[in-house]
């Protein structure tokens, strides 16, 4: 019997009902008003929720992210960005109510840097979305009857203030712009920029030609047509590729890799777009060049891969980003459904095995960067597809994207991005996008006609998901309506006359049929049961370990990245045969090249492939620590596992990763006068004073299972830091067996106020997050109560539930470590928790430098000189992924 229950409304209905809609149409509308609300709750006015420690990010009073930041003006952009997502879910008083904040509340006129293209695509998207469903509600004549066009002078407003940044010789904007200023230069911190990306500059036609027409003012228009036409100028003219970042003076390409992913996506998105939108043949033209291309080059079924422009046969990474999870739906709407079913089954088995997409992945889907800020592109993708094929596949999909953000993302104060896939971490950080396109898609996916308050064929999707009408096509073209008319008479015509001499089975199909409509998807595919025969081959593909042939005259295992030594003859010799080249520049660099069809067969080329990647792996280890990070989790009432902590491992004590639970006690102390109060906790330990090692030997000895040391460094974050790893103390720590984490000081604070508010707090230390509903564990967090059985074992790491005591860490005086409950005086503790932390040797004293003991990070291992010669120029890789939040595409 499947007993059916339910942590949130409508989830049992949706995971047990998967070929009905309607109950997942009401868990998205529920999981909506929890995200929303806490944001009105928690963080309004500020531009977005931090649902960790349930407030407001308020640019400036937050440790600064770098350039993910510009997206924030201090203009409500949640707020703004959510509008035409209020009026889709049918909350009209939420909607209204929206309405008069953004108009009594929001400023435009602000003193600070915002980047061009997240305040295009989401304040004056989201300004012109909310409008178009303003007048949408107010034709229907129950509501809004006040509005007289506020929300499009806002617009209007905030586009004359984006107008200076494309004052430059070529068109293309400024990445920045000052809102009060516009760019005055270093004054104002801006018009010193002279890079931008290729979708920064290409992602504006939308809303500024929306902006135009709905104002009959053609600047805006012009403005970013010109810019449109600059990029399509400076094109690779043999390859019709771009590349990722481009001069915004002189119009040569800084970074010359091309594909569908971040820093170019959104440009190929909008070009299609623009012609649906304005109607103008010469977008459709373009895309439709680009389009062949990258179907040439970039695309290899069910891959995406990056090319370099110049040698588009020569790839440039062997790792996709999850932005490109957006493209299988452009092919819906191009009308190449193939290939959008192949690249989308990919994309869904790789959320399978890691729960989301991570941002990036490697060719044989292993995690690349293991962050995930809850994306929305993957979901954009299956609502096209599904809307195409109505295939149910695509539901039960849709159904597993709902049942992982409600398992792994949800938190008490909205969804908490997640720090690391492999671990279940969160990070601090609720993005306006996930309000905007994510619950808006998945409501459309379940959502019957009749659940609709308005048809949404009627509208274009930005790529920030707003909502902007067709029929801005007609208002400077009076006649284009008319003239369309005739153009589908001709394409029905066309349509008859080839379906009546041929059967569908005997045409022959290619991208050509479609340049200029979209296909009848029940014309494609006769049979129900094609499409899945589509997805089989790539099916299992994630989890499959294929048995590698072995190459003809080789008989031996392949070189690993890890065993190369540049100065073995034989290495060198098995590079020659895998078609890659040692190259040694002129700097003392060495360089490594593969050419696939160099390589003496078809099985040595996919080992140089594989060698490529691990050595590209092996340069981003470099930079970290050797042991994965491991996991704080909170499983307590309210949490009941959905807060999550990145948390920095120890190179002795417990090895968390073979743990089959973890270790589960109630975490919480008090200050206490003998060890025995101690026993079947977690200690609480303030960083400093002494080694890690001997926080640890005096926790065990007291009887604790487990310690969490907390930076007192004001500010740090795993957001920003490196993972902490901690070192010994320069001698045998085998005889510490329990396990020992670190926190930064952010994460340990939202611990610490977990603390203070709830009387008892319950964690787990793991090497990653368990899951939230399954098997005992959320029945046990809910269930259990006080009464310790507390069994600690090395071997395994498991323990009872331990009696909570609520508590709060102090920071100590001489070295001492206090545990004090919620409001109380140090004084009114009977004694002390833990131990004094006191060592002659290892001290923070001025001078002292006692590297592998003191309560430090370890150093990174050793490498001989050649390995940092060899990965020198792989540290691109590392900077494309700081292009990629710096753009934040």
């Amino acid at each position: 019997m499947i007993e059916a229950t339910s942590r949130f409304p409508g989830e049992a209905e949706c995971r047990y009902q998967l070929l009905c809609p309607f109950p997942c149409r009401n868990q998205v509308v529920e999981m909506f008003d929890h995200a929303y609300q806490n944001y009105m709750d928690h963080a309004y006015p500020a531009d977005e929720l931090m649902p960790l420690t349930c407030r407001g990010r308020v640019r400036g009073l937050e440790p600064s992210r770098g350039d993910i930041d510009d997206a924030l003006g201090k203009f409500s952009l949640t707020l703004i960005d959510t509008l035409d997502t209020l009026a889709l879910l049918n909350k009209t008083a939420e909607f209204e109510a929206a309405v008069r904040r953004v108009l009594s509340d929001v400023r435009l006129d602000n003193d600070i840097v915002v980047s061009v293209f997240e305040t295009n695509i989401r304040v004056l998207g989201g300004l012109l979305g909310g409008h178009s469903m303003a007048l949408l509600l107010k034709e229907g004549g129950q509501h809004m009857l006040w509005y007289k066009d506020e929300l499009l002078h806002m617009a209007k407003d905030l586009g004359l203030r984006l107008l200076p940044a494309f004052n430059t010789s070529s068109g293309l904007p400024y990445p920045r712009v000052n809102l009060r200023y516009g760019v005055r230069g270093p004054e104002t911190r801006t018009g010193t920029e002279t890079d931008t990306c290729t979708a920064c500059a290409g992602t504006i036609i939308l809303e500024f030609a929306a902006l135009s027409r709905f104002t009959g003012n053609p600047v805006f228009e012009n403005h970013a047509r010109r810019a449109l036409d600059f990029i399509w100028e400076k094109r690779q003219r043999n390859s019709n590729l771009v590349g990722t970042t481009i001069n915004i003076h002189s119009g040569e390409w800084v970074r010359r890799d091309s594909g569908v992913g971040a820093g170019i996506d959104s440009y190929y998105e909008y070009l299609l777009k623009a012609y649906v939108l304005l109607g103008d043949d010469l977008f459709l033209q373009r895309f439709n060049t680009h389009y062949a291309s990258i179907m040439k080059y970039i695309s290899q079924p069910p891959l995406l891969l990056d090319v370099h422009i110049h040698k588009p046969l020569l790839p440039a990474r062997t790792w996709m980003d999850s932005l490109l999870a957006f493209f299988p739906g452009l092919q819906v709407l191009k009308g190449d459904i193939r290939p959008a079913i192949e690249t989308h089954e990919m994309l869904y088995q790789v959320t399978k095995k890691h729960n989301f997409l991570p941002e990036a992945f490697t060719t044989d889907f292993r995690v690349h960067w293991a962050q995930h800020p809850l994306r929305p592109e993957f979901a954009e993708s299956t609502y096209f597809l599904y809307k195409a094929t109505r295939d149910p596949y695509y539901l039960e999909v849709g159904r597993t994207v709902l049942e992982n953000l409600n398992r792994f993302a949800r938190v008490p104060c909205g969804f908490a991005a997640m720090k690391d896939v492999r671990t279940g971490s969160h990070e601090d950080r609720m993005d306006s996008f996930f309000l905007a396109e994510m619950f808006k898609y998945l409501f459309l996916l379940f959502a019957d006609p009749e659940d609709l308050p308005f048809d949404v064929e009627g509208y274009i999707f930005t790529t920030e998901a707003h909502l902007l009408p067709l029929s801005l096509s007609t208002a400077f073209l009076p006649l284009l309506s008319s003239w369309c008319i005739y153009i589908y008479i001709y394409i029905y015509i066309y349509i008859f006359f080839f379906f009546f001499f041929f059967s569908p089975y005997e045409m022959e199909l290619d991208d050509s049929n479609f340049d200029w409509s979209c296909p009848n998807t029940r014309l494609l595919f006769p049979d129900p049961a094609f499409p899945r025969s589509l997805r089989e081959p790539i099916r299992t593909a994630v989890d499959r370990s294929c048995p590698r042939p072995v190459e003809p005259g080789l008989g031996r295992p392949p070189l690993r990245a890890r065993d190369f030594m540049a100065n073995n003859p034989e290495h060198l010799e098995l590079l020659r045969r895998m078609g890659v080249s040692l190259i040694h520049l002129k700097d003392g660099r060495v360089q490594l090249v593969q050419h696939a069809t160099q390589a003496v067969s078809a099985v040595a080329a996919e080992d140089g492939l594989r060698f490529m990647q691990e050595m590209m792996e092996l340069s981003s280890q470099q930079q970290k620590e050797q042991l994965p990070p491991r996991a704080v989790q909170i499983v307590s009432q309210p949490f009941l596992g959905r807060v999550v902590l990145t948390a920095g491992p120890a190179q002795f004590g417990m090895d968390l990763s073979k743990s089959s639970t973890g270790v589960k006690p109630y975490s919480g102390c008090t200050e206490l006068a003998n060890a025995a109060l101690l026993q079947g906790r977690i200690a609480l330990l303030q960083r400093g004073q002494c080694m890690f090692a001997e926080k640890a030997r005096h926790i065990q000895k007291a009887g604790a299972l487990g310690g969490i040391v907390i930076d007192d460094n004001e500010g740090s974050s795993s957001d920003t830091a490196p993972l902490f790893q901690m070192a010994g103390d320069g001698r045998n720590t085998d005889d510490v067996t329990l396990p020992l984490l670190f926190l930064f000081h952010k994460e340990g604070n939202i611990l610490l106020e977990a603390l203070r508010e709830y009387k008892e707090v319950e964690v787990l230390l793991s090497d990653k997050a368990r899951d939230r509903g399954e098997g005992r564990g959320e029945e046990s967090i809910i269930n259990g109560g006080g009464g310790c059985r507390a069994v600690h074992s090395p071997a395994d790491g498991l323990c009872d539930q331990a009696n909570a005591v609520d508590s709060a860490l102090n920071p100590p005086t001489l070295a001492t470590v206090r545990v004090l409950p919620s409001g109380s005086a140090p004084s009114a503790q009977p004694g002390l928790m833990g131990t004094e932390e006191h060592h002659p040797v290892g001290q923070d004293e001025p001078g002292q430098q006692d590297v592998g003991s003191r309560d430090e990070p370890a150093a990174d291992g050793d490498s001989s000189q050649s390995m940092d010669a060899l990965l020198a120029d792989w540290k691109e890789d590392l900077e494309a992924f700081q292009q990629m939040e710096k753009d934040e595409l």
